[in-house]
């Protein structure tokens, strides 16, 4: 897995490990995403899920989705230490996706930014539809092109709507 040596996991390399949710459940209603391709001893994401839909089988094995559990709530993005959690929610022409956000200030609604993939690269624009706080770590909810779902994980603040 090119991952350990780069840092970086592809798509590729999700699909291997299992990590994405089915193109059945994409379509029905907002999904985690888990990218989490490491068996660590950590369960935050598990205690953070208020309906048990994350599970792991030992405190040293990855994370699983129980994809009928989960209701798309974003809990688990603004928990996990590693930044390895989204929600996607592909119900519409476009994707809405829920990304955590570290920075200060946090992007308003309506908030203008440039989409990045996982290495940092521009991908595309989009607009914040949403930006909320969870024990005062931050998540923001941008609308982005549909075929961009599996690419974007982080975004940069261009113009503010404030």
């Amino acid at each position: 897995m090119s991952f350990r040596k780069t840092g970086v996991i592809t798509v590729e390399e999700l699909k291997k490990l299992g990590l994405l949710p089915s193109e059945e459940r994409l379509g029905k209603a907002p999904v985690a995403v888990l990218e989490c391709p490491e068996d660590i001893p950590c369960n935050v994401c598990v205690t953070a899920c208020p309906f048990k839909a994350i599970v792991k089988d030992t405190l040293y094995s990855r994370p699983r989705l129980d994809e009928s559990k989960c209701i798309g709530c974003g809990v688990c993005v603004a928990k996990c230490p590693g930044q390895a959690i989204f929600v996607v929610d592909l119900r519409g022409g476009e994707a809405l996706i829920t990304l955590p956000y570290e920075m200060n200030p946090p992007p308003s609604k309506g908030a203008r930014v440039q989409l990045l993939d996982r290495e940092g690269r521009v991908v595309g624009e989009g607009e914040v539809v949403k930006a909320w706080s969870y024990d005062s770590t931050w998540a923001v909810t941008v609308r982005a092109p549909r075929e961009m779902w599996l690419h974007v994980r982080a975004v940069r603040v261009v113009g503010r709507s404030d």
